[in-house]
């Protein structure tokens, strides 16, 4: 007898970031794909997980996650935004950025519920939605800064409209959010009811002396607001899966709901590793710093190329055109850019629901000094 079952998520295959990584390690590339450092973590976050293992602090941790963390984050939060969050009922520590994203999403989206998605973005948002019964409602940003329009946003907007799903620094792009965004974006809010979920996973890595404007600045956003942020992206650690989601009391009381049965808690050494860790401010306070001498230092050793890069204000990702050295789509391009030339990077139409293509690659600069010169070294060559 035959097993007939209908796919909750019919359209989702294997991620472009496995299926480019798999094919980067097939073909002996330098990764550029997926977004992760190619340098190890602090060494005194090793020593303090180590440390926490071993005085026996390996069983569950609290479901919202370690008082002791939740308190370092409010104060850090207080520090970085002015925005006091309560650690007992406004913040919860995740198993990832990912798992925050989709709790969030779960705990409000209601069957036929809309939900707007501004894409270019981060591939789970709308499996996430169409998992809930949500119905993605997709707003274009514009082409080639990423910029917000607002106009189109609020013309997208109906009585069905429960979320908003923002994220700066914004991933793919690079762009940046400006104070000018918070203020129409708390314009709307004044005329619709919906909610917000914040993705502020890269608020560390903000260049050329620009804030982070973080919906945490705004009291009448924060109020609304599901703002999840991620460890993984700050010490570079993505492989822990430790972020957290910061919300007013009513919205983090739904969340903990579906995070309860989604993951329970997160791994307790880890807790307690950041939580001392956080003391050590002048890591998130140079972040930025750190990652702005590596996009100098890529954008200035792909100058002599035939690359033309976009501007980057942001994350740690560099998108550029290829027209000057093909006019291949974006998908086989990479493709090409990862067998041939030896470098394996994200084609950015993937980040949009209907493949929109506007011949436009990512390369991830999260990477050693090295790495980056023997990745510039073979497409310069192009």
């Amino acid at each position: 007898m035959s097993i007939h079952l209908q796919s909750k998520l019919p359209n989702v295959g294997t991620t472009i970031f496995s299926t480019m990584s798999q094919l980067a390690l097939q073909h002996g590339a330098i990764n550029l794909s997926q977004g992760f450092p190619d340098f190890d973590c602090p060494p005194e976050l090793v020593d303090l997980v180590t440390e926490a293992m071993r005085t026996g602090l390996n069983q569950y941790a609290p479901s919202p996650g370690l008082l002791s963390l939740r308190q370092k984050i409010s104060e850090k939060t207080q520090l970085l935004y002015g925005h006091t969050a309560q650690p007992e009922t406004e913040i919860t520590v995740t198993s990832g950025a990912t798992e925050a994203l989709f709790a969030a999403i779960a705990a409000v989206v209601q069957p036929g519920d809309e939900v707007v998605v501004l894409e270019p973005c981060y591939d789970s948002y709308v499996p996430a939605i169409e998992l809930s019964g949500g119905i993605p409602v997709f707003v274009p940003l514009r082409f080639p800064d990423f910029s917000v329009d607002w106009q189109q946003v609020e013309e997208k907007l109906t009585p069905k409209t429960r979320l908003l799903i923002i994220n700066s620094p914004h991933n793919p792009s690079g762009a940046v959010w400006q104070q000018s965004d918070l203020d129409a974006l708390t314009r709307l809010t004044q005329k619709h009811p919906f909610l917000i979920l914040s993705d502020e996973v890269y608020e560390h890595m903000v260049f050329d002396g620009q804030p982070h404007c973080s919906v945490l600045t705004v009291p009448e956003l924060a109020q609304r607001a599901f703002v999840v942020s991620s460890f993984g992206k700050t010490y570079h650690t993505t492989g822990w899966k430790v972020g957290y989601c910061i919300a007013p009391a009513l919205l983090t009381h739904e969340f903990r709901k579906v995070h309860q049965y989604l993951t329970f808690s997160t791994a307790t050494p880890l807790q307690h590793a950041i939580a001392a860790y956080l003391d050590h401010q002048e890591h998130y306070l140079t972040l930025a710093l750190f990652y702005q001498q590596k996009r100098d230092l890529f954008a200035s050793l792909l100058a002599s190329s035939k690359f033309e890069l976009l501007p980057c204000a942001g994350t740690y990702f560099q998108l550029a055109r290829y027209a000057q050295i093909s006019d291949l789509s974006d998908v086989d391009i990479s493709q090409w850019l990862t067998k041939e030339a030896g470098v394996a990077v994200i084609p950015v139409s993937v980040f949009n629901h209907d493949g929109l293509d506007q011949q436009v690659i990512r390369f991830c600069f999260a990477k050693k000094e090295e790495t980056l010169r023997a990745a510039a070294e073979r497409l310069c060559k192009l």
